[in-house]
């Protein structure tokens, strides 16, 4: 656990402090900027009635990509991209339960 490294991160704009390895810091950047990216996306293209809305949308959209992805020969990439949504999401269960 001592390798860990701890890096705030913005999602829906909440800020949640994770820690993470420091060679996966560039991939959970760039994974954050796509969510927000998609976030802004759907508010401007759908109505919702609050962010918990627009990241379930997100959430929906971007695990229907991974399906996708899953039947295409980089598997590999589709199962790491996989874990790390499923440990996003973890994260936000248990932002979301204090």
């Amino acid at each position: 656990m001592s390798d860990l490294m701890p890096i705030n991160i913005v999602i829906g704009d909440r800020t949640y402090r994770i820690k993470i390895a420091p060679k996966d810091e560039e991939v959970v950047r760039k994974t954050i900027k796509l969510i927000n990216d998609k976030v802004i996306e759907f508010k401007t293209n759908f109505a919702g009635k609050d962010m918990q809305d627009y990241i379930a949308m997100v959430l929906i959209w971007f695990a229907t990509e991974q399906t996708k992805a899953t039947s295409s020969p980089n598997m590999v990439q589709s199962q790491e991209a996989a874990q790390q949504l499923s440990a996003l999401e973890t994260l936000l269960d248990k932002m979301l339960a204090q």
